[in-house]
């Protein structure tokens, strides 16, 4: 719709003798109570025309449709110009633009993007957060690569700490040699396993501390176990070669257990980043900070930095003794990312309860004069609760990704079986489409809600085949391609159409909007833009399905209008959903 920005541009100038740009023409579309497609708002154009708003509006909407064919009429209502578009124009627009095979393609932009999702904890499995995160990374990486960007997609896993050597420590001392196959349990669940174990008997030896006396948090620091998994960590840091060994095993199994879930999710990642490796890193960074004057040593010989003049506060950076804190391997980690890659932008996608760390974090950055750092991006999101409440991994009652996966697949089995749509599926294609509608379900319900929202996932809502859901859309797209299967070889020429109805003008401005959508879901980092977009294609859809006949069309020409319609419909959703990670069946 750049001629309507023109348009009012060559207006001003023309009515009212002034120059502006386009950045002072408010531009928006027309709300569905009212006439016309698009709104121009004309209450800042006033001082320019010296008039009221609505004879401005009159005036600038007489000057376009006088001078650009594209627009057939328009309203003025108060400070608010509604264009209507001309059927010759949609139809245009359908023709060249719609039907074009390049339409919603960027070209390159020539820029460079790090998407940083998923960096799990090699102790345990992933859940529903882990969920949450990986979707959003894909998503945001499929979003931006769509729109001409080149994207890489890492993952930073948390592969070492205290934490780890609990569960080593619980398997070596409980688990009698148990394996991935021995147990018939995937690697990660076994690791998680006895990180519950860790937890329970570390619990009990308080418990016995304090009838012995001590104070809480005395037993706390004092109880076997946990001094046990201090010293393995010291072990692991000095490289003792048992606890090496075992680290290693466990990670395997870990690893490969992560793999069977994130290839079940169908995300992937172009690079793995281990904190093992970089847990070291920042110390250069942090002598560099002292030698500009950014950071300060103190008595102790701890380094800190001073953000109370930004609003924050004082920030340990490297302990008294030497050891790193958390800002000194992203310090670290975020100058090998650059140095790797030299990335326009790095985007971490983290939740909200990091929206602190990072503040921290890229300020340092930016203090120590990295041009760089003014590219970074914390994708904050907020928790995902189920309807049962919190989830707590340490006592096991987290909602493990797995579960919730064969969950989500078993509840679109029982719903398709009960709708009756599987009549002439092969057990294969049963399988298959039950696992598509229970991951659509799962993907679309956590991508449609604003990234910085909490949610509550239910997973029997999320799979309804009528209402704001994947499974709609799903069976929307394998109702058009049923239209289109029954319409049989048509050479699809509509060359004789030349009046649209109403809900075909809706269907194409829709379809043309699918450019801009693209791109301001990847400017926002937003999947729920395309997500929302898709569903409001859909039940567009749906309504011109029940309105207008399409293969019992009386006129060869409309009926192979229609059918083009649904073709390029059914392609737009499936770019759409695409860009979220679902896939979307043609039978249904």
């Amino acid at each position: 719709m750049d001629f309507i920005i023109r348009g009012a541009l060559q207006a001003v100038k023309a009515l009212y003798n002034t120059e502006l740009n386009e950045s002072d023409i408010n531009l928006q579309e027309t709300r569905k109570e009212f006439e016309g497609e698009a709104t121009i708002v004309t209450f800042p154009l006033t001082r320019y025309s010296k008039k009221s708003p609505e004879q401005t509006g009159n005036e600038i909407g007489e000057y376009i449709k006088e001078n650009f064919d594209q627009v057939g009429g328009f309203n003025v209502i108060k400070g608010f110009l509604n264009l209507s578009f001309t059927d010759s124009y949609l139809l245009s627009t359908f023709r060249n633009e719609i039907q074009n095979e390049q339409f919603g393609i960027f070209p390159s932009v020539g820029k460079k993007v790090m998407v940083e999702y998923s960096s799990p904890n090699t102790n345990k499995p992933l859940h529903l957060g882990h969920i949450r995160n990986n979707l959003l990374g894909y998503s945001v990486s499929e979003i931006l690569a769509a729109s001409g960007y080149d994207v890489v997609k890492a993952n930073l896993v948390n592969d070492r700490g205290i934490h780890i050597c609990k569960s080593m420590l619980a398997w070596q001392k409980f688990g009698k040699g148990e394996t991935p196959e021995s147990s018939g349990l995937k690697g990660d669940h076994l690791v998680g396993k006895y990180y519950v174990i860790f937890d329970k008997e570390y619990k009990k030896q308080i418990e016995e501390l304090k009838a012995s006396g001590e104070t809480e948090e005395d037993a706390k620091k004092n109880a076997p176990l946990i001094k046990e998994a201090q010293q393995m960590l010291q072990k692991w840091e000095a490289g003792d070669e048992e606890v090496i060994n075992l680290w290693k095993t466990m990670n395997g199994w870990v690893y490969a257990g992560f793999d069977i879930t994130y290839n079940k999710l169908g995300v992937s990642f172009d690079k793995y980043y281990y904190e093992s490796n970089t847990y070291l890193l920042g110390k250069d960074i942090i002598d560099e900070g002292l030698a500009k004057g950014v950071f300060v040593k103190k008595d102790d010989n701890s380094v800190w930095i001073d953000l109370t003049a930004d609003g924050l506060d004082e920030k340990l950076v490297l302990r008294g003794d030497g050891t790193s804190v958390y800002i000194t391997q992203d310090l670290g980690t975020a100058q090998l990312k650059y140095n790797d890659f030299k990335m326009d932008q790095s985007i971490y996608v983290v939740g909200n309860e990091q929206d602190y760390h990072f503040k921290v974090l890229f300020l340092i950055l930016d203090k120590l004069g990295k041009a760089w750092a003014k590219g970074m991006y914390h994708l904050s999101y907020g928790m995902v609760d189920l309807p049962s409440g919190k989830m707590k991994s340490r006592e096991g009652t987290v909602v493990d990704a797995d579960d919730l996966i064969e969950e989500m697949v078993d509840t679109a089995r029982k719903r398709t079986e009960e709708l009756g749509k599987v009549e002439g599926f092969s057990e294969e294609e049963k399988k298959n489409l039950y696992r598509m509608i229970g991951l659509g379900a799962l993907k679309y319900f956590l991508l449609k809600v604003e990234p910085k929202k909490r949610l509550l996932f239910d997973p029997n809502e999320s799979i309804d085949f009528q209402g704001n859901t994947g499974p709609f859309i799903q069976y929307t797209h394998a109702r058009i391609c049923s239209v289109i299967s029954k319409g049989g070889e048509t050479d699809h020429s509509f060359d004789k159409i030349q009046d649209l109805s109403a809900t075909e003008r809706e269907l194409i401005l829709a379809l043309s909007r699918y450019p801009a959508t693209v791109e301001a879901a990847a400017k926002e980092y937003s999947p729920a833009q395309i997500a929302n977009y898709s569903y409001d294609l859909a039940k567009l859809y749906n309504k011109f399905y029940h309105e207008e006949p399409i293969l019992k069309a009386e006129d060869e020409d409309v009926r192979n209008f229609r059918l083009s319609l649904s073709a390029s419909t059914a392609t737009v959703i499936r770019k759409s959903m695409n860009l979220l990670g679902i896939e979307v069946p043609e039978r249904m």
